[in-house]
């Protein structure tokens, strides 16, 4: 009998262990759980901030000179291609000079002719001199005489003015290098004619120097306010899509450019090209830094854009409403800080919500004050927020619980 009962006893002992250790676990498990996520959080932390405006631009010589002709011809002779580095002087073609020599020859033959009519001129207005002074003739001759003179005299100015300009033509037909660079483009070939009887054709495209060259990029009006000269800028070409090239910004211009009420402005940046790897005419894809922030208080620029639910705003409405109930009518009136008409609009312009996540996971609205800001992060200059604290950057849809 008395065995039975120890065995009762320790049942029952070993039922009541089991049973305080089983509502202890459920206890702690009830304490420790958290309610589910609903947002997705970042972490408000300090680290660098770069803003930097993008534009796209094309690659230029700094310097680039066309190359024309100032008479018609037919190339007989062409001494540079594509990519030929040539020096200042150098000839590049040679047009026909046939009818350049046989004006040259012509006007040489008119120079000829009105010195002889002058010295024919001269010889008589001296001799009527001598008659009329011996009375021999009468002074009209002699005004008459004088006036033959002047028109010889004019004629042969005439005449080697035109044997000038046929030597001018003749030397034009030797179409020479204005400067030292290379040839990025020809637009003319042996035996082809040249005609600039209405504008001066395009021989020629040499550029001075492809270890400077220079990117023509346009920069939407809004960003321009952030541009001065000197600036840094990084840029990259298809052509090398794994590399970066520097830049610097050399100039602004001021004349706009409007395409379908779009304004933009030219920007020139200059490029160190001694490499000679960026050739003219290439896309560069440029990002100009205007301010750095090395250790900036910053979170998600994304949680800007965060805005809750209807039914989320809804309950903050209500708990802010009794929330105000609660707290004792104030007689005074809002600092006048506190009023949006007495702001200016760059500062109402950097006032944002966002949300933080508390102990559990629920959000509240922070009103802050933004800095610098780019695509990624966002400089917080004041409010409620700390690093190490949470802030709500989307909502988690209920799928995404799963």
């Amino acid at each position: 009998m008395k065995i039975f009962t120890k065995k009762r006893v320790l049942a029952a002992g070993v039922l009541l262990v089991a049973g305080a250790a089983a509502f202890a676990y459920a206890k702690r498990s009830s304490e420790d759980k958290t309610p589910p996520l609903k947002y997705r959080a970042s972490a408000v932390d300090t680290g660098s901030i770069t803003h930097t405006v993008t534009a796209t631009g094309t690659i230029n010589p700094v310097a680039l000179v066309n190359v024309g002709s100032q008479v018609s011809g037919t190339v007989v002779e062409l001494n540079a291609d594509f990519n030929d580095r040539v020096k200042k002087g150098q000839v590049l073609l040679k047009l026909d000079p046939t009818i350049f020599n046989a004006q040259v020859g012509q006007a040489r033959a008119s120079v000829s002719s009105a010195q002889a009519s002058l010295r024919l001129a001269q010889a008589s207005f001296e001799r009527n001199k001598q008659l009329v002074a011996q009375n021999f003739v009468s002074s009209l001759a002699l005004d008459q005489s004088r006036r033959e003179l002047d028109v010889a005299q004019a004629n042969r100015q005439l005449a080697q003015a035109q044997l000038e300009r046929a030597l001018a033509d003749l030397n034009n037909s030797v179409i020479r290098s204005p400067i030292d660079g290379v040839i990025i483009k020809r637009t003319i070939d042996l035996g082809q004619t040249v005609a600039a009887s209405f504008n001066t054709p395009n021989l020629f495209q040499i550029a001075k120097d492809l270890t400077k060259m220079q990117i023509d990029t346009s920069v939407s009006e809004a960003d321009v306010g952030a541009l001065k000269d000197g600036l840094p800028a990084r840029f990259v070409v298809d052509a090398y899509p794994s590399r970066e090239f520097n830049a610097t910004m050399r100039q602004f211009r001021l004349a706009p450019n409007v395409v379908q009420n779009v304004v933009t402005y030219n920007v020139v940046l200059d490029v160190d090209n001694q490499e000679e790897l960026l050739k003219p005419g290439m896309t560069a894809q440029v990002r100009l830094v205007v301010d750095n922030r090395p250790k900036a208080l910053r979170i998600p620029t994304a949680a800007l854009r965060f805005r809750l639910s209807e039914e989320e705003q809804e309950k903050e409405r209500k708990e802010l409403a009794a929330k105000a109930a609660k707290e004792p009518a104030k007689a005074t009136l809002p600092p006048l800080e506190d009023d949006l008409a007495f702001r200016t609009a760059n500062e109402t312009a950097r006032m944002f919500k966002v949300y933080k996540l508390d102990a559990k996971n629920e959000a509240h609205p922070v009103d802050i004050r933004i800095g610098l800001s780019n695509f990624r992060y966002t400089e917080v200059v004041s409010g409620d927020l700390k690093a190490g604290e949470r802030v709500v950057t989307r909502s988690i849809k209920p799928a995404e619980d799963m």
